[in-house]
C-alpha cells in the first residue's frame, strides 16, 4: 500500500501531462528549445533587460547553460546582447523577432490551457481557480531555489498587478516585499 492518496496521484499525473505539453507547444511556437521559448516568455512578461546570470536564475541553469542559450537566441535574431549596469555584466533583451516569438509562445500556452479547461461550467472553473490557489501558494512554500515558477506566465492574466496571482501572494508571506535592487 502506498501513502499517495488518489488526488495527489491525479495531480502528479496531470501537472506531467500538461507540462511536457506546454513545453512542446512553446518549444514548437518559438521554433527553440522549451528553455529558449522559457527565455524568451520572461524577457516579454517581466525580465526587463535581464543580466544573463537573473536570466539563468529564473529559468533554472547553470552560468554556462545560460551562456550558451543566450548565445543560440542571438544568433537565431531574437535576443540581443548589451552592457550590464556594472560593467562586468551583460543583460539581454528581446529583438523584434523575439517579441514575435514570444507573442506566439504566449499564445500557444493560453490556447493549450484554456483546451484543458473547455469542458468546466463557470462555477467549476471558479472552485478550481480557488483550489489550485491553494495548491500553488502550498508549492511556493515548499519550494526552495530552481527554475521560477512564473516563467511561462502572463502576469495580466494571473491579476498580478492587482495583487490576485496565488504564487506572487504566497512568496510575498514567504519572503517578504522584494528590496530596492531586486
Amino acid at each position: 500500500m502506498t501513502d499517495l492518496d488518489r488526488e495527489a496521484n491525479v495531480l502528479g499525473a496531470l501537472a506531467l501531462v500538461i507540462t511536457d505539453q506546454t513545453a512542446a507547444a512553446a518549444a514548437a511556437a518559438a521554433g527553440q528549445s522549451p528553455s529558449a521559448a522559457a527565455a524568451l516568455s520572461a524577457l516579454h512578461h517581466f525580465l526587463d533587460r535581464p543580466t544573463i546570470d537573473r536570466l539563468r536564475q529564473v529559468l533554472g541553469l547553470t552560468p554556462s547553460g545560460a551562456v550558451r542559450l543566450v548565445d543560440r537566441l542571438v544568433e537565431a535574431g531574437l535576443v540581443t546582447r548589451g552592457p550590464g549596469a556594472d560593467g562586468r555584466s551583460r543583460s539581454v533583451a528581446l529583438t523584434a523577432r523575439g517579441r514575435r516569438a514570444a507573442t506566439r509562445i504566449s499564445a500557444a500556452r493560453a490556447a493549450l490551457l484554456s483546451g484543458t479547461l473547455a469542458g468546466l461550467s463557470r462555477t467549476e472553473r471558479d472552485t478550481l481557480h480557488g483550489l489550485l490557489g491553494k495548491v500553488l501558494a502550498n508549492v511556493v512554500q515548499a519550494k526552495e531555489g530552481g527554475a521560477w515558477i512564473c516563467r511561462l506566465c502572463d502576469l495580466d492574466a494571473c491579476g498580478r498587478a492587482a495583487g490576485h496571482c496565488p504564487a506572487a501572494n504566497a512568496g510575498l508571506a514567504k519572503y517578504g516585499p522584494p528590496s530596492v535592487s531586486d
